[in-house]
């Protein structure tokens, strides 16, 4: 054993309380899963919808998130956002709107998200991983508005999980093409060259910005099949 090994032990001595209390933070992890299994499972199908936390309600960006989730509600799906304010908001009071359930996944977070109160179902969550995975899990497509951090990483996990055939191929939709051209001209004229993703990579995603056209690519997808997962389908979402 080496001096700076030894001066590594001396500064990190095992904690057994907190060795205890990770062992622990299963049970947590669990019933989040066991809780959002039991309350999703009977909304499908769904839509998945995606934006800034930052946006107000008097933008642009609002109105347009808040008329798409209508328009998915009135056509028959459950609308599922992160539960927070701004375009998370705007989707479930869209959602509230129409004619089918509006549903929240709440995070907590120490700072930026507090829960709108536009939600039928409304879930919370302590680890974004567990969250995550129900918003995958039964969406029957992704409607990726204009966002930050948060909205880039979703929408990134979505054509991650397609694109290596983790999950079930479903419309990924990004709304509001002058915000996405930068983004996806990158895509383009970077990754693909570099050869870190593929040209038909590019054809995971569409850019539709009209709430009707939304919903029609969402039943345009699925014309030759049911909204329900294949039984090859179910087995690899048991494996997210």
């Amino acid at each position: 054993m080496t001096d700076k090994t030894r001066k590594l032990r001396r500064l990190n001595p095992v904690n057994d309380a907190a060795l205890i209390r990770e062992s622990w933070k299963i049970f947590q992890i669990m019933a989040e899963f066991v809780e959002g299994f039991e309350k999703l499972a009977r909304i499908k199908p769904s839509v998945s919808i995606f934006g800034s936390a930052r946006t107000d309600p008097d933008h642009p960006h609002y109105k347009q998130a808040e008329d798409i989730a209508e328009a998915l509600s009135n056509a028959g799906f459950s609308v599922v956002s992160g539960g927070g304010p701004g375009i998370m908001e705007a989707a479930n009071k869209g959602a509230m709107k129409g004619k089918s359930p509006s549903i929240g996944l709440n995070i907590q977070l120490p700072h930026e998200q507090t829960n709108n109160e536009y939600q039928d179902i409304g879930l919370t969550f302590r680890h974004f991983f567990s969250r995550k995975v129900m918003f995958v899990k039964y969406a029957s497509a992704y409607v990726v508005c204009p966002g930050g951090f948060g909205t880039l990483d979703e929408m990134a996990e979505i054509l991650t999980l397609v694109q290596t055939g983790k999950t079930r191929n479903i419309p990924i939709i990004l709304v509001h093409e002058p915000f996405w051209r930068g983004l996806l001209d990158w895509f383009e004229n970077t990754l693909v060259p570099a050869g870190t993703i593929d040209a038909k990579d590019l054809n995971l995603f569409k850019l539709i910005d009209d709430p009707a056209d939304i919903v029609k690519a969402i039943f345009d997808h699925y014309e030759d099949r049911d909204f329900e997962p294949s039984e090859e389908e179910r087995e690899i979402l048991s494996h997210l």
